[in-house]
Parts: structure tokens; sequence; C-alpha cells
């Protein structure tokens, strides 16, 4: 018999902040809240919740999960802190789990194994970050790569988009005459990072440490500038 897996994820990269415990392969309690703002004050108690409703205690748990980007600085920032400070508590490592990795567990297994996908987030200053992934594989190909919409690549064959930039990139290839699959996987949740974590705690995905990826430098303005 097989040991429990106990998982506790967390996400606050995009316009989203979600948590969730996954036990032994699936969501036992989740949790969401909208918006781009606010994820340091949402994700706290939003953690606090779903682990009382999966009756489990922070030192029950195997890992902690957290998306580690590209994303928002602020919203990173506050899921990784969150999660590195109960990993510690717990005693339990802490994994991180790109946005691309993420958005891509979400789909169907016959989708990502059938075709490849592609990761597309805004960097609100009009580019894309873009993070690709061959059919059935769930390591990328490749870090994420920033990019304008001219310089997308074209795919080598059938892709599916994912993440919240999936519209205007389905609408850049089909001006090429190259026709991309939209998704429903536009923000990451937190039950498809644990899904994640539970591959790299399984030896089938690399380690990751839960540290920011961080693809551009912080959009910052000097003062007096």
């Amino acid at each position: 018999m097989e040991p429990t897996m106990r998982i506790l994820a967390m996400d606050g990269a995009l316009a989203r902040a979600s948590a969730a415990v996954w036990v032994d392969g699936a969501v036992r309690a989740s949790a969401l809240a909208e918006g781009a703002r606010g994820q340091a004050v949402a994700l706290p108690p939003m953690v606090a919740r779903v682990l009382a409703e999966a009756g489990l205690a922070a030192t029950e748990l195997d890992a902690v999960a957290a998306v580690i980007g590209p994303g928002g600085f602020t919203g990173l920032r506050a899921a990784l802190a969150l999660a590195q400070g109960v990993a510690l508590a717990a005693g339990c490592p802490a994994i991180g789990v790109t946005t691309g990795e993420a958005l891509r567990a979400a789909l169907p297994p016959a989708l990502r194994d059938g075709v490849a996908v592609w990761s597309v987030i805004d960097t609100r200053r009009g580019r894309v970050l873009l993070e690709r992934f061959a059919p059935g594989e769930d390591a990328a190909a490749a870090p994420p790569q920033s990019l304008a919409p001219e310089e997308l690549p074209d795919p080598a064959g059938p892709v599916a988009l994912v993440g919240d930039m999936a519209g205007a990139v389905a609408e850049a290839l089909a001006a090429r005459g190259i026709a991309a699959r939209l998704t429903g996987s536009l923000l990451p949740e937190a039950g498809a990072v644990a899904a994640v974590a539970a591959l790299r705690l399984a030896g089938r995905l690399p380690p990751r440490a839960a540290l920011p990826l961080y693809v551009e430098p912080p959009a910052v303005r000097l003062p007096g500038a």
C-alpha cells in the first residue's frame, strides 16, 4: 500500500488567489478569490480555511506548493512567503510550480497528451511570456521566454493555448493562417498546482524550489522619473 500524500497548494500569480488541500490524487478542500490585488490579505485565511475543511493540521502535510511565476511581483511574493512559512513550521518541503505547469495540469489528460500546450501570460507591457510543452510532456521544453506578439514562433503542429493572453495569441496566430485551440485554463488553480507538486515528489519532474521565477525585471519607476 502506497503512503498517503498530503499537499497544501496556493497561488497568487495572476488575477486570482487560490488555495487547496490535495490528498492522494484528489482535491479535498479548495477556495479561490478573483481579483489581481489583495492576494497578501486573501491567502492566509484561505489557507487556514482549506486546512480546516480538509481536517488536517499543517504538521500533517507532506509538502507545501506554490506558483513561482511568471506572474505579478506582489502576488507571487505573497504566496511564496506564505508557502515557505507554512512549510518551515510543518517541517516539510516547499515546492515550486511554474504558471505554465499549473495551467497545463488543469487540462484534460487526453488534450495535453495529444497536442502541444503553450502557456501565454500577459506582461502588461505589450509582451507575452511563453512557456511551451510538447505533447505528453509534463516538463516544459525550455524556460519561459518574453516575446513581442510578432515574435511568437510558428507551432510545429496542433497547439492548445492556456493563460490570460490565450485569446490575443490565438488571434495573432490566426492572422498568419495558424489555428490554435483555446481552452478554459486561463488562470492557475491551486488544485492543479498540487497535482504538479505531486509529480515532483514522485520524481517525475525535476526538483524546483519555491523561489520566484522572474522572466522580466519588476516594473518600477524611480523617484523623479
